[in-house]
């Protein structure tokens, strides 16, 4: 077995199915903000557009996606960013994001050679550490925290990781803390990608979920050479069991990943596509997905202000990043809330450095957080 594999931690998102698991075994209600993975129902007319697209003859689904999905994705980026990709060689449809994240490591990163490495921030994504060990890549996680405003800067870098960096992942906003990225380092990151010629990759899966009149940025609003973003409908259109997304941006890039793609996986079938051309191109249920997470948003933060505890970030995104109280950490907290059925993700789950935090998915129903407000321990 590959040494380096080996020794990875039991992936995050099974520790909290197991977690959850005894707790069910045991009898007890469960409230899970463990995984981000939505409870509202997907959307009728999204489930209609998917039965609709179910042809008489099952055929394999073009590699780079359907025309009607990309030129979908095209009028979401200039509707949404006011950027204008070309969907023909500029947008290629993915299985959700994991997958493709986990591929461009493989796609971009030469072993051995000078530039063998993918960075990333850290709290991090478990993906982008696991695709680059897939890869064969290693890896530089740079520390992130509080005195950064958890905020990925190459001017706080060393020279050596950024001429060495084959890969380098932004996640904005960012998975598990919800803080956005200033435009400034957006420009600088450009900047940077331009001097040192990595692949700069946005991960951008939350981006449609701001709050409280938050807009986040897409990476392409900035640079376009060397750049490519990957969304997802999972969360922003409730689809996380159709695996359904894209990456565009630089049309060298795609032309590369698209290349290779077809021996990596596949794209989704035409069904799915035919749900996600809609998706991308029907505004109205993602508002209402939004106000609905907010709701729960709401209801948690208050919550936590009633109880004394810290909420960071989480100005967008699926996810609260909570400081637990002097004297305690997420994994010794999180023990003592699955005590009353709550299963919530420690901060070490995502990196070094995350003792006093952990996350909280914004998962529940709305009836389910105002229960858990009530029964959270003091």
């Amino acid at each position: 077995m590959n040494e380096r594999l080996r020794k990875l931690p039991t992936y995050p998102m099974e520790q909290l199915a197991g977690w959850k698991r005894q707790l069910q075994q045991a009898g007890k209600s469960v409230y899970d903000f463990g995984t981000g993975d939505p409870r509202e129902p997907t959307p009728a007319i999204l489930r209609e557009a998917l039965k609709a697209g179910v042809a008489d003859v099952s055929q394999y689904p073009p590699t780079k996606g359907t025309k009607a999905l990309r030129d979908a994705v095209a009028g979401y980026l200039r509707r949404r960013f006011d950027v204008a990709v070309d969907a023909e060689t500029e947008v290629m449809a993915t299985l959700g994001s994991k997958e493709c994240l986990f591929h461009l490591p493989m796609t971009f990163v030469q072993v051995p050679s000078d530039k063998d490495l993918v960075l990333y921030g850290e709290p991090a994504y478990p993906v982008y550490e696991i695709g680059a060990l897939f890869a064969e890549a290693w890896t530089y996680a740079a520390q992130l925290g509080l005195h950064n405003g958890y905020a990925l800067d190459p001017d706080a870098l060393p020279e050596s990781v950024l001429k060495r960096a084959s890969v380098v992942f932004l996640n904005y906003p960012h998975n598990p803390t919800g803080f956005c990225l200033p435009d400034a380092l957006y420009r600088r990151w450009v900047e940077a990608r331009d001097e040192y010629g990595f692949v700069l990759v946005s991960d951008e899966c939350y981006v449609d979920l701001g709050y409280d009149g938050v807009q986040p940025k897409s990476l392409l609003q900035f640079g376009r050479k060397g750049c490519l973003v990957v969304h997802s409908l999972s969360k922003r259109s409730g689809m996380t069991g159709y695996r359904s997304g894209f990456v565009a941006g630089d049309a060298e890039l795609i032309a590369a990943y698209a290349r290779f793609r077809a021996s990596m996986g596949t794209a989704p079938q035409e069904f799915v596509q035919a749900a996600a051309t809609l998706a991308w191109a029907e505004p109205k249920h993602v508002e209402e997905r939004i106000a609905t997470f907010a709701q729960k948003r709401r209801v948690l933060i208050e919550m936590c202000r009633e109880r004394g505890l810290t909420v960071h970030g989480s100005e967008a995104g699926l996810y609260l990043w909570v400081e637990v109280p002097a004297g305690s950490d997420g994994m010794g907290y999180a023990q003592r809330l699955r005590e009353h059925g709550i299963v919530v993700a420690p901060g070490l789950f995502f990196g070094k450095g995350q003792e006093r935090y952990i996350r909280l998915a914004l998962v529940p129903s709305i009836d389910e957080c105002r229960q858990v407000a009530r029964i959270w321990p003091k």
